[in-house]
């Protein structure tokens, strides 16, 4: 077991790992594929916040390039003017999570920020390994942003978001779209606690490695299942360019293996002359936007996030 006496834990993280760590559960990666994932959606139902209302819930789909995609449509107005939309790419280690894991969440962001948000249900690893996952998050994002008909709602813009496997995504498909335009620009990305490199012994991974939710060995099943090419952009995006990054939202978790994998990319951008605004949720976990009824104080950190997007949304207009 780590020693978590060095850290700062919030009081109700440390609630929320303490009855983790008891329950005597096998750790994901010990599972069987089908009951990992099950589990993985079974934690939200159990840890996370309920869904929001929302005058729109609307399942589609979009052409991809190995058949159709799974998207869902989130939008708390009938009708609205035209404006950006959040394309939302899920986490999950690229292995696990799908449209239902990241339901709740979805449905806070397109309330609290008031604007569209499609999900994207991209193919997942081991089936499909690297670049699956990015090849279908890349076409989702390029048809939302010429599709506005099938969508019923006019999008200027596009601000992909996720967390985790979800925010190297957004990173991903962001530097795609600047590099090859879409039908309209991606006008800012928000990625939480995203892996960006492929530095194997960054302090993070070692000081967090077990107890913390987000395990060494669990990112290890996930890296031998997503098998992703050492040193590609469309891998770890800390080698594509970043001279050309809008504006940015990036979020790192104090107790998070990744947290110093998300630190370098953002002082990449810096170091760019990117805009970024930078937060660290200090004293939580990997994973916190996910569990807040167990975690309240995750919702506080929402809100800190969605005061960040406000605001560059404005330095916009």
């Amino acid at each position: 077991m780590t020693d978590h006496t060095n850290h700062f834990v919030r009081p109700d993280v440390q609630a929320f790992l303490g009855f983790l760590n008891s329950t005597g559960a096998p750790p994901m990666h010990d599972m069987p594929l089908a009951e990992a994932r099950a589990s993985y959606v079974a934690m939200g139902q159990l840890a996370e916040a309920d869904p929001r209302e929302l005058a729109v819930i609307r399942d589609l789909t979009c052409p991809g390039p190995m058949g159709n995609i799974p998207l869902r449509l989130y939008d708390a107005r009938d009708v609205r003017d035209p404006g950006p939309a959040v394309v939302f790419f899920h986490g999950g280690g690229f292995v696990i999570g799908d449209l239902e894991s990241h339901h709740s969440l979805c449905t806070e962001i397109a309330a609290e920020l008031d604007l569209p948000v499609i999900a994207v249900d991209y193919r997942l690893a081991p089936e499909h390994p690297f670049p699956a996952a990015p090849d279908d998050c890349e076409a989702a994002a390029r048809w939302i942003a010429a599709n506005s008909a099938a969508l019923g709602r006019e999008i200027t813009g596009l601000i992909p978001m996720g967390d985790s496997a979800g925010g190297n995504l957004a990173i991903v498909i962001t530097q795609a779209l600047v590099e090859q335009p879409a039908a309209v620009p991606v006008v800012m990305q928000v990625p939480i606690y995203p892996l960006s490199d492929d530095k194997p012994d960054h302090k993070s991974f070692l000081d967090f490695a077990d107890g913390f939710l987000l395990t060494a060995g669990t990112m290890q099943w996930f890296a031998q299942a997503y098998q992703a090419v050492t040193g590609h952009k469309r891998a770890y995006p800390i080698y594509g360019d970043h001279s050309t990054t809008p504006p940015t939202v990036l979020v790192t978790a104090g107790l998070d293996p990744i947290r110093d994998s998300g630190r370098v990319y953002g002082a990449e951008l810096i170091r760019s002359g990117a805009e970024v605004v930078f937060l660290e949720m200090k004293g939580t976990i990997h994973g916190f936007t996910q569990v807040r009824k167990a975690i309240p104080s995750a919702q506080e950190d929402m809100q800190s996030i969605f005061k960040a997007v406000r605001l560059l949304l404005e330095r916009l207009k």
